[in-house]
């Protein structure tokens, strides 16, 4: 790190309610230039909060921000663009149909028309510096995810910025990609910039940070040097007690097959063929993963399964009959044993505004006959899935818009495991949640595993589809281009498999 006496960052007792939840009480934080600092915390510890007030997003109610030893009373992200604090989000702020190059000086009061040449050849001086992989004359709608990140950097570092703020930076990358970034990061370091970035990826954490801040219930619980700590320590810290950090991986008893699809072709609105020639199985008592960079399929082939995606041609056989143009309530109330965690939660998954009855009531009234609706049962469920999944809320009748999205995610799956599923279709389960809410789930799934039920894990973390995983299908532009044993792969054999190399080895 380098050795600047005066910190890039200070922030002194910041304290931020939001009504009667207060989200950062006295919150303390030292960033210095060159240092890439972690800052770590479940959902709901207050780290969103507290680098939305560094980038203006926010104002703390009390407390004070220093950037290079000068008080700031930012009043809106434009004082902290100027204050040079750039804040990278994980939902890009981009121009689709806008070249890379105009998306960087859009904005910038008169240089558009009078200096692009000049403003051009400081942006490549940039590029260069810090070793982005950016076509600035590409347009954005052409771009990898990686690209679009590298262009949101390139953004903030073209505004003057040298205290830069990444949020979940990889949630959707390829390991490839998690590399390049590193390295970015890296640059930025040795170019004496202040980085911060928010992660639940301890393996990041142990990567690229020199220092770390673990947040808990709104407070600061620690700041450590990476060199002197590990991620068991970490995690205990974060939650406030030992923490199991292993994934058990159980004994896969390979039983009869309760899916096949063949050849599985799916056409969305705009008429472009987003599933292509899709054959696999799925066997009792099986957790099949599935990977692939965003936008591979997975969405659209969880939707089909679950009957909420029109299929243009194959078949989808479970337990030997074939569920092709039935829609989702049929699979249900025919007794097909499916569930389906959608990618997003409350858009597809779970009604906001509802409470936790209504929202457990939502699916099981489909599987009842008559007029008349029991709630009892359903307020019991709802207590018992409290206390096994260790859900938050001030109460069963409480909407659940104000959970954090950690509480939000248990509630969706408690929902579905309570109709006893035979097959488990999980889209991103862990997206965006705290390391104790994903080893619950992880645990979850085990449980499902052990009673011989059978489980589709879609996800992003390459380490867990390998330990969690008996196998590993690999989708790449609609197309499975290899099925692996988990137990006998490596990240990198993933990663060829997901930017569309076809060289691995079927495993059935």
């Amino acid at each position: 790190m380098q050795g600047n006496k005066i910190p890039y960052i200070q922030m002194v007792n910041i304290t931020k309610s939001f009504g009667k939840v207060i989200a950062n009480n006295n919150i303390n934080l030292e960033v210095h230039g060159g240092e890439v600092h972690a800052l770590l915390g479940e959902n709901g510890a207050g780290k969103s909060t507290l680098m939305n007030m560094l980038s203006g997003v926010y104002t703390p109610d009390s407390g004070s921000i220093f950037l290079h030893g000068k008080e700031k009373k930012f009043t809106s992200p434009g004082d902290a663009i100027k204050s040079g604090v750039g804040m990278i989000y994980q939902h890009f702020k981009l121009i689709e149909n806008m070249t890379a190059v105009d998306n960087v000086i859009i904005g910038q009061k008169n240089k558009l028309f009078l200096n692009k040449k000049r403003n051009i050849k400081t942006i490549e001086d940039i590029v260069n510096r810090f070793g982005l992989e950016v076509n600035l004359n590409k347009n954005v709608y052409e771009m990898s995810v990686g690209e679009k990140q590298n262009l949101e950097i390139l953004k903030v570092l073209y505004r003057g910025a040298n205290i830069l703020i990444l949020d979940e930076p990889t949630a959707v990358f390829t390991p490839q990609e998690s590399e390049k970034l590193f390295k970015i990061v890296k640059n930025m370091k040795n170019q004496g910039c202040a980085v911060i970035f928010i992660t639940h990826k301890m393996d990041e954490v142990m990567a690229m940070a020199d220092r770390i801040t673990v947040l808990r219930k709104g407070e600061t619980i620690a700041t450590l040097n990476k060199l002197e700590t590990n991620p068991k320590e970490l995690t205990d810290l974060m939650v406030g007690r030992s923490v199991d950090l292993s994934i058990k991986r159980l004994p896969f008893n390979k039983g009869n097959k309760i899916l096949e699809v063949n050849n599985l072709k799916v056409v969305n609105e705009e008429k472009i063929e987003v599933i292509r020639n899709v054959s696999f199985n799925v066997h009792e008592g099986e957790i099949l993963g599935i990977a692939g960079i965003a936008g591979s399929g997975q969405k659209e082939l969880c939707e089909a399964i679950a009957g909420i995606q029109k299929t243009d041609d194959g078949e989808i056989i479970f337990e030997e009959e074939n569920i092709v143009g039935k829609s989702a309530r049929e699979i249900i109330t025919k007794g097909i044993s499916m569930s389906f965690i959608p990618e997003d939660r409350l858009g597809m998954g779970l009604v906001a505004s509802m409470d936790m009855v209504d929202n457990l009531l939502l699916k099981s009234y489909q599987l009842k006959r008559g007029v008349f609706i029991n709630r009892k049962p359903m307020e019991k469920k709802a207590k018992e899935m409290i206390e096994k999944l260790e859900i938050k809320t001030p109460s069963i009748h409480y909407p659940i818009r104000y959970l954090s999205g950690g509480n939000i995610q248990k509630i969706l799956l408690g929902r579905e495991l309570s109709l006893y599923p035979k097959l488990l279709i999980m889209a991103y389960p862990v997206r965006g949640l705290d390391v104790n809410t994903c080893y619950t789930i992880y645990d979850l799934i085990n449980e499902e595993k052990g009673k011989g039920n059978s489980v589709i894990y879609i996800g992003e973390d390459l380490d867990v589809l390998m330990e969690l995983c008996d196998r590993i299908m690999v989708l790449y532009n609609g197309e499975v281009t290899g099925i692996l044993d988990a137990k006998n792969t490596t990240k990198e054999e993933i990663g060829m498999l997901m930017v569309g190399n076809r060289k691995g080895e079927e495993a059935s």
